[in-house]
């Protein structure tokens, strides 16, 4: 048996429902969120678990909770798994970054591999950091059932770096919705994705609300 990691994203949030910038920021959960991760939870308790790792951050928290408290298996904190920095774009709107911050906004659009948010992070540092934890996973479990309980660019970021695609497209490849699902199996030659932005076990009412 081959080490099969899955990536879950945070159920929703204020600013996941918005389209604000959120990195550092620790907002909770939307009622809709803790319902997105209780379905997870209840979906996926059957699985025979060998470890949860989560961001450190009230959002991933309480979306890994339903299943940690179903399976009665604690999590694994890192903070190789938060979300990408925003620096000064915390808290903001997009149209408001693109009218204040227009340069830096639109070096970051064309190629956010190097180019960071202003005061922010690009995406070459965090899949540094990222990858770091990936490893240690690795290592620990060379098989079995791996839960990672993180963030949009966090999750795409890490796809990007383990199916070897560019990572200045990270924004533009691969979509991951709240409280998604992606999979990836390691084999012989490699790691394979397996599924992308999986929301299937929630009710149609979750999987239509509009965000980011």
């Amino acid at each position: 048996m081959s080490l099969k990691l899955y990536l879950l994203r945070h159920g929703e949030t204020a600013y996941s429902r918005t389209g604000g910038y959120c990195g550092e920021l620790d907002p909770e959960l939307t009622e809709n969120g803790e319902k997105m991760a209780q379905a997870f939870g209840d979906a996926y308790k059957a699985i025979a678990w060998d470890a949860v790792f989560v961001s450190p951050m009230k959002r991933t928290i309480a979306t890994a909770t339903p299943l940690c408290t179903a399976v009665n298996i604690e999590m694994q904190f890192r903070d190789g798994l938060k979300e990408l920095r925003y620096g000064k774009w915390e808290g903001l709107t997009n149209e408001f970054v693109k009218d204040n911050y227009s340069d830096d906004y639109l070096r970051w659009l064309t190629e956010p591999a190097w180019n960071p948010p202003t005061g922010g992070e690009t995406a070459v540092q965090l899949a540094s950091r990222a990858s770091f934890v990936i490893a240690e996973i690795q290592e620990m479990y060379p098989s079995g059932n791996v839960l990672v309980v993180s963030h949009k660019a966090t999750i795409r970021v890490i796809l990007c770096s383990l199916l070897g695609i560019d990572m200045g497209r990270y924004r533009d490849r691969i979509d991951v919705p709240a409280a998604s699902l992606s999979i990836v199996q390691f084999g012989a030659l490699g790691p394979m994705l397996k599924v992308l932005g999986d929301r299937s076990f929630m009710d149609a009412d979750l999987r239509s609300l509009v965000g980011t």
